[in-house]
């Protein structure tokens, strides 16, 4: 480790080699996943209070409450990843808005703040009109909230499997995904009509983020030499391909064919079963995507 104050900028510099290993583990994937699901149930909230708004006013509270939870879950395995955790308040007194880290903050921090007065709103004040205004701003936050990680992974230069174009629709398609689920879930008292469509989008998301994961698989490594070494960790016998697969299987594959069945046999049991397959895979996906760049040197 080198400690040295540089004269023409006042940094000091603490760490300036390349860091070996996995030094994004499973609490970014916990960060990414928590953070899919606090967003993504904002989502479904506003879809279902436009198209079945009698049925959905039962949930006001309750998917606020689940959002508030699961970007709080987020929060905090944000700030115990933080080399320097507490200095965190740096990012707010002394911010540098070209890092998508301190963007990130912010906007999470707005977006905290207006699932607050939702919930004041919707538990408190009991006025939906308030609420549904608030709501539409909220969702306009939860889009750049779900999308600065693929920033945040994007700005890691040295690995170039993270592209932010493809890395933005998988935050979008992991958001929808697990926010539908969760909703299925909780959504005891919403009719069939409602199940399914939230079932049509799960299995949507579903089939969306395997053709991407697919399309950097076997195009991946026409693109660069790094990838195709990247993805050799997945492929045949390497480290990590029985659980690429798994996740793929779990997250993806499975949902989509559980929704087609519980459509067309008219189950919601089955559409319970898509939705915790979809939650458990999309922790499994994530985790093994967010590792196996950083298991090839960069030397």
């Amino acid at each position: 480790m080198v400690h040295e104050t540089v004269a023409a900028t006042h940094a000091v510099v603490t760490l300036d080699v390349g860091l070996p290993g996995i030094v994004w583990g499973w609490i970014i994937t916990m960060n990414m996943w928590a953070k899919s699901i606090g967003t993504g149930v904002i989502f479904m909230l506003f879809y279902l209070l436009k198209k079945y708004p009698h049925e959905a006013a039962a949930y006001r509270f309750k998917a606020v409450l689940v959002s508030v939870i699961a970007i709080h879950v987020f929060l905090f395995f944000t700030v115990i990843d933080l080399h320097q955790m507490f200095r965190f308040w740096h990012i707010f007194f002394h911010p540098h808005f070209t890092s998508a880290i301190t963007v990130g903050a912010w906007m999470a921090t707005l977006f905290v703040g207006l699932l607050l007065v939702l919930l004041y709103a919707s538990f408190i004040k009991k006025d939906n009109v308030f609420f549904d205004k608030v709501l539409a701003w909220t969702v306009v936050l939860a889009i750049p909230v779900t999308l600065y990680t693929a920033a945040l992974m994007a700005q890691s230069t040295a690995r170039e499997m993270w592209q932010m174009p493809t890395e933005a629709a998988q935050m979008i398609f992991a958001a929808t995904l697990s926010g539908s689920a969760v909703m299925i879930l909780m959504g005891k008292t919403l009719s069939y009509e409602a199940k399914r469509d939230l079932g049509i989008i799960l299995a949507f998301s579903a089939l969306g983020a395997f053709i991407l994961y697919m399309s950097e698989l076997v195009f991946g490594p026409m693109k660069a030499e790094e990838v195709a070494a990247v993805l050799e960790f997945i492929k045949g016998n390497g480290e990590y391909a029985t659980m690429f697969w798994m996740g793929q299987i779990v997250a993806f594959v499975a949902p989509f064919i559980l929704v087609v069945l519980a459509i067309l046999n008219r189950s919601t049991s089955i559409l319970n079963l898509a939705s915790i397959s979809a939650l458990i895979g999309l922790w499994i996906s994530k985790h093994v995507w967010l590792v196996i760049p950083q298991l090839l040197n960069m030397s």
